[in-house]
């Protein structure tokens, strides 16, 4: 039923480092000559890169001894290249190995762009020391900082968790480097800083910051804008976002298919589900075409309002414009089950993802698992996860915790045990936030239903009404054993896309653009 999940990178066999500057060499004819040259020897660092994380694969050797054996053919570029590779995990550490190795080299150079690179990893890490320490080396090493070092810096330290300190750090570096001229700020500080203080709920500072920005020479890009409308969209500071909207306009900035996906995220988020909806229809109007990430926020957002219904109809209108649902599609769908309390449909939905996937990603198993907690059924997720270990999936600590969760609130003191058992044989040990969580479970009753808040323009399903219930169980066929409870009775349209069937779609609606949805 399930398989093993991919944990390792799929590093081509290479017999040597030489054999692959030769492959390059041979590829190049082929291309032009400028160009040729260029991608060969972009193809030839990437390939001789990935050689070396194939050597040191699963902790078979140190980097450092892999490159100590090829010093030859080692150059900066390859560095660089590690140093990427190695951010996307969790390898500082042995970015800054490979750093004290590049400094032993004779063809080594102190450059701004390798210190930028390891300060923008270090940040990313959480290691602010380190970043900080890296950037007094660069002055000691005679390297003057510039604009893009500044702006990994204060990109550092907003990964860092007190988030208001390091917004004014962050701001102390922005006035910093107005004073330096070979460090004035370009969109990319603008843009880091935009978004951080609409993350932060800072509008004051935005308004200042935008303002500076049309007092500057730099001119704002279609990323300025959706930066700080996701960050006030996510905060559900709706009018504060359609603000940035109109200034979007008013700057003759043309939204592009991420921030209609935004904005019907945001709008959804706060169950705004008209305005929602005429985004939808205005990006269908337009030159952009939606993505998978538009539909599968149409119906997480339905599915926690508990509108199965209108949650199905996207679907429909996705099969209809040619798309077909994604693994994460089919999670969205299972979580939109289980709000709705149609567990049996969730359940058939996760054995179609399994079926068709070679592996199953760990979150869909994460999903199932949630939905059997929410309609309060541990013992089913707790069979589920047998089924899966057997399997050969390993449960990652997302899984513990959402069982942990749900266990405790049941308070099934065996399953809780059992859980415990797993997680130290597993050997993951619980910090204080997993326990803190747990306490959270208990202050909330386990006999309390669950209350979803809906907007104005969405149908409130009646919660306590056994009319209703007795309604849908007789017009429904009969649910498996799995099934928690009836699904609940919505008198909402199943198409909100229909010319025909929907009351929002008539020939005589006015067709609404994304700038009169926000005015």
């Amino acid at each position: 039923m399930l398989a093993y999940p991919s944990t390792s990178s799929p590093w081509p066999q290479l017999a040597s480092p030489r054999h692959v500057a030769v492959a390059a060499a041979a590829a190049a004819p082929a291309r032009g000559k400028r160009r040729g040259a260029a991608d060969a020897g972009e193809g030839e660092a990437a390939e001789l890169v990935r050689f070396f994380l194939r050597k040191t694969a699963g902790g078979k050797e140190r980097l450092v001894a892999v490159l100590d054996r090829h010093v030859k053919v080692v150059r900066t570029e390859h560095c660089f290249l590690l140093f990427e590779e190695l951010g996307r995990h969790d390898g500082w550490v042995q970015c800054l190995e490979i750093f004290r190795w590049m400094q032993k080299q004779r063809w080594y150079v102190a450059d701004n762009g390798i210190y930028s690179k390891l300060i923008s990893v270090m940040g990313k890490k959480g290691q602010i020391r380190m970043a900080m320490w890296l950037f007094s080396q660069m002055r000691n090493s005679g390297c003057k900082p510039d604009t893009s070092v500044y702006n990994s810096l204060i990109g550092a330290h907003l990964h860092s968790r007190d988030k208001s300190k390091a917004l004014a750090k962050a701001l102390g570096y922005f006035d910093k480097m107005k004073t330096i001229e070979r460090c004035q700020p370009n969109i990319v500080t603008y843009n880091i800083l935009l978004r951080a203080c609409a993350r932060a709920s800072d509008a004051k500072q935005v308004e200042i910051l935008f303002k500076d920005l049309d007092e500057s020479l730099v001119t704002p890009d279609i990323y300025t804008y959706n930066g700080v409308i996701d960050g006030y969209g996510k905060n559900g500071m709706i009018k504060e976002m359609e603000s940035v909207l109109v200034r979007m306009k008013s700057k003759q900035c043309r939204p592009d298919v991420i921030t209609f996906n935004i904005l019907i995220d945001s709008y959804g988020r706060k169950q705004i589900f008209d305005k929602m909806e005429q985004v939808f229809k205005s990006l269908l109007r337009s030159k952009e075409r939606p993505t998978h990430p538009t539909f599968n926020s149409m119906i997480t957002n339905y599915g926690k309002a508990r509108l199965k219904e209108k949650a199905e109809s996207v679907l429909e209108k996705m099969d209809e414009l040619g798309f077909k649902p994604s693994y994460v599609t089919q999670e969205c769908l299972i979580m939109m089950y289980a709000y709705c309390d149609c567990v049996s449909k969730a359940q058939q939905i996760f054995d179609e993802l399994v079926n068709s996937q070679s592996t199953v990603p760990l979150s869909s198993l994460n999903a199932m698992l949630d939905a059997y907690c929410m309609n309060r059924l541990p013992m089913e997720a707790d069979r589920l996860l047998d089924a899966a270990i057997e399997k050969g999936v390993v449960p990652g600590a997302s899984t513990y915790k959402l069982l942990y969760k749900a266990y405790t609130r049941a308070n099934d003191k065996v399953l809780v045990q059992k859980l415990l058992g797993r997680m130290n044989k597993q050997g993951i040990v619980p910090n204080k936030k997993f326990f803190l969580d747990a306490l959270e479970a208990f202050g909330t009753s386990a006999n309390k239903p669950r209350r979803v808040q809906t907007s104005n323009s969405a149908s409130k399903p009646n919660r306590d009404s056994a009319v209703n219930s007795e309604i849908a169980a007789s017009s429904k066929p009969k649910l498996s054993p799995l099934e928690a409870k009836p699904s609940s009775n919505s008198v909402i349209k199943p198409s909100i896309y229909s010319e025909s069937d929907s009351e929002t779609a008539t020939s005589s609606e006015p067709k609404f653009t994304v700038w009169q949805v926000a005015s």
